[in-house]
């Protein structure tokens, strides 16, 4: 008889429930997607529904849909008066449409373009609503109530066909409701906050037209090519569903044909055999990973935040411009380097979804672009990104009189922001680290980062104490150029550290290893004050500023951890006086924090941070606002959890290294940390009852385990692996490929059933609850 560590079954009698640990494969792989409340999935994405029973006014207060490609955000007709509303908005975009038009820069001559939004038009005037929008199923489903009847309906994304499906079941007074498509003017958003440039001139309005009972608006685009969406209303019974697709061409104009197509093949369907491919998808996604927590809203906003990225991300999908794929009014309609995208896709790697890494598939394919964003002096041998580009990583700056997007150390105009693709290479790196691909090592980080830290190798220089001097560049969002900037710093020396174990990994016997062992011995130390890190050698830091460009050595890239008594000073220090200034702070300023606490292991300080991002900037939606939509805080909220739960930085996996006593109970399951291990844990009662690390790489095993007093280790069939303690609270155990270590108190055999914890309190749900 196989001993219970090996069966995956479904607890009963437990209003929780849960399911047995399996050895080997992840117990996901084999869970049956049960329908009750013994299924630990369903329990908490159940309990994570957002829900409305008030009209949403606003991107940031409705419901959403997507599928990394075509996106909708659902919310009042504006205009409406506070009480009446005469109709409800579902706005069509898409990640894939953009101008093609360099001239006029990436924010303008490349900018996404508004594509526009049907809207659903009663019979009756709106008196209530009552929706939910179901995560597990990725759908939206509810009422709408007016002074004639009911409008019953339903609205999904399809995962795979990126079409917009609405089934509607009116009542009896609200049979001839109606559906109008309102065409947005093809000009970037940015116009709304900006004066146009020079030249600059809208696209001409979207030509509509009926095709065999297909509806299409076709955007022709100056600069060549179209956008075309295509709609088409089926009856069925008592009830109609709309279907709606988006189809993007540049510069042929092919988009009308394959609009006209997708739309006729979906609507040959009913809305429920659309639904259920679209299900299944969602529900196999949601298990490749599991996380509890005690505090009942925040472990909903998680949830959530898995749902934003799978509606927002996709491997082949464009990396996610600032609003994702929902775009609004916005002076930022475009993909931006310089810390959004590096936080949009952080939580994709311990959450255990790399089929959402489009960094890694956009910064391989489009290599070649980024050696035009560099002058033509260092073509030859470097790449760099600037601060925004288009889906194909191009800035639009060609055709300016510099000529290229990112700038020259030393030199201004452009501003020389020269850090931002080895800060988007730390995700390639993280990426490769938490999969132990190593294709992604040999094909993309290593001649990629390769070549831009060589960009920084043409320009430093020794100064007269002998030490490696950068001179004058930028560090994002500051303002002013500082010789020896940290951001700067600190990414070079991740680089050089990262291209040297890379190279000996892969077996490269290159050239410049001298000069990356150079750089490392002879750099010049990060500039300090009495205050902590500085921006840089010329600028102390001395204003609210809610971006951490000057502290990327703690955080992401943990180059400094607090090893020493002097350095864990010096964080603290920093970090302190980081957030000391109000005025300037922002949504991930607190994840930042959150994050940089949770390295310290100062757990009641990360929730303190996570706190103030809570109940100051996420909106009722999930949502985060600034002067314009976007979408990065929300997502990095969900790593900072990450952090506090698992850490798996320089070789050690550390399990639950920043909880706050209030966090007595939690569980994870198939966590994944770098090295390709798979975790899974139970903390109860405050302690750490077990452990268990599934390697899918045979990369070494280190773990901090956190159980108290002597351990047992065993592996997937119940007997003792052998071990090696490598310090406090931490051993080493071989693993091969394949194979799992189970840490547990010496003589316990806990429950190994993976259940959601109950929850502190009450809490209400995200949404307009009423």
């Amino acid at each position: 008889m196989p001993s219970p560590s090996r069966r995956t079954v479904l607890a009963t009698g437990s209003a929780l429930g849960g399911t047995l640990l399996a050895g080997g494969l992840p117990a996901q792989a084999r869970a049956a997607d049960h329908a009750g409340t013994s299924d630990p999935w369903r329990t908490v994405l159940d309990d994570a529904d957002l829900v409305w029973q008030r009209m949403p006014k606003t991107w940031y207060e409705g419901p959403y849909l997507g599928n990394g490609f075509l996106g909708s955000g659902i919310y009042a007709e504006p205009g409406a008066e506070t009480g009446s509303f005469s109709a409800v908005r579902f706005n069509v975009q898409h990640s894939q449409v953009q101008d093609h038009r360099p001239e006029f820069g990436s924010l303008f001559g490349l900018a996404r373009l508004p594509i526009g939004w049907f809207t659903l038009e009663p019979v009756g005037a709106i008196r209530g609503l009552d929706w939910r929008l179901g995560l597990r199923d990725a759908e939206l489903t509810g009422t709408l109530t007016t002074d004639k009847g009911t409008l019953t309906l339903r609205a999904l994304v399809h995962n795979s066909r990126s079409v917009l499906a609405v089934e509607v079941t009116p009542s009896e007074g609200e049979r001839d409701f109606r559906w109008v498509f309102h065409p947005a003017d093809a000009i970037s958003p940015r116009a709304d906050f900006k004066p146009l440039p020079d030249g600059y001139q809208g696209n001409p309005p979207a030509e509509v037209a009926t095709h065999d009972g297909v509806s299409t608006a076709v955007q022709p685009l100056l600069s060549g090519g179209q956008h075309v969406t295509a709609w088409r209303e089926r009856t069925r019974g008592g009830t109609r569903c709309l279907y709606v697709h988006v189809a993007h061409s540049y510069p042929q104009s092919t988009a009308l044909g394959r609009a006209l197509a997708t739309v006729r093949g979906a609507s040959a369907l009913p809305y429920d055999l659309l639904a259920g491919t679209h299900r299944a998808w969602w529900h196999a996604y949601y298990r490749k990973s599991f996380l509890s927590l005690p505090d009942a809203r925040i472990q909903r906003f998680y949830w959530i935040q898995l749902y934003k990225a799978a509606s927002a991300a996709r491997r082949d999908a464009p990396v996610m411009a600032t609003s994702g794929p929902w775009l609004e009014s916005t002076p930022w309609p475009n993909t931006w380097w310089n810390l959004n995208v590096q936080l949009e896709y952080w939580l994709i790697h311990g959450s255990n979804h790399l089929e959402l890494d489009a960094v890694t598939r956009a910064l391989s394919e489009f290599r070649g672009n980024l050696s035009k964003e560099v002058s033509d002096r260092y073509r030859a041998d470097s790449l760099g990104i600037p601060r925004t580009t288009d889906p194909q990583l191009v800035n639009g700056a060609a055709g300016t009189l510099t000529g290229y997007g990112v700038g020259i150390p030393g030199q201004d105009p452009p501003t020389p922001e020269v850090g931002n693709l080895t800060w988007a290479l730390h995700n390639v790196w993280l990426s490769y680290r938490h999969t132990m691909d190593e294709s992604i090592l040999r094909d993309v980080l290593f001649p990629l980062l390769r070549k831009a830290v060589n960009y920084y190798l043409h320009f430093l220089e020794p100064g007269a104490d002998g030490k490696l001097h950068l001179p004058a560049t930028f560090s994002p969002e500051y303002g002013g150029n500082s010789r020896d900037c940290n951001y700067d710093l600190m990414l070079l020396t991740w680089g050089c550290r990262t291209l040297l174990e890379s190279a000996e990994l892969l077996g490269v016997d290159d050239e410049l290893a001298p000069r990356w062992r150079e750089v490392l011995a002879k750099r010049v130390p990060y500039p300090t004050d009495a205050n902590g890190f500085m921006i840089g050698a010329d600028i102390p830091f001395a204003k609210s500023h809610r971006h951490y460009s000057h502290l990327l050595a703690v955080y992401p890239l943990y180059e400094l951890t607090g090893r020493t008594p002097d350095e864990l000073a010096l964080i603290e220090k920093s970090l302190a006086h980081w957030v000391g200034f109000e005025g300037a702070l922002q949504g991930y300023t607190f994840t930042g924090a959150a994050s940089m606490s949770a390295l310290l292991g100062k757990g009641e300080d990360a929730l303190k941070y996570l706190g103030q991002l809570m109940t100051r900037f996420i909106q009722p939606n999930t949502m985060y606002k600034e002067s314009g939509p976007v979408i990065e805080t929300p997502l990095s909220a969900a790593q900072s959890l990450h952090d506090m739960v698992c850490q798996s930085w320089g070789g050690v996996v550390r399990i639950f290294p920043a909880l706050p006593a209030e966090w007595a109970d939690l569980t994870v399951h198939d966590f994944r940390t770098q090295g390709a291990f798979l975790l899974s844990a139970v903390r109860k009662g405050g302690a750490t009852r077990w452990v268990r690390l599934v390697s899918e790489a045979g990369a070494p095993c280190v773990v901090r385990h956190g159980v108290a007093g002597a351990i047992d280790v065993r592996d997937e069939r119940g007997r003792p692996l052998r071990y090696e303690t490598v310090g406090d609270g931490t051993i080493h155990v071989a693993l091969r490929r394949g194979e799992s270590a189970l840490i547990t108190a010496k003589g316990d055999h806990p429950d190994l059933t993976v259940t959601p914890v109950r929850p502190n309190a009450d809490a209400p749900r995200w949404g307009l609850p009423a």
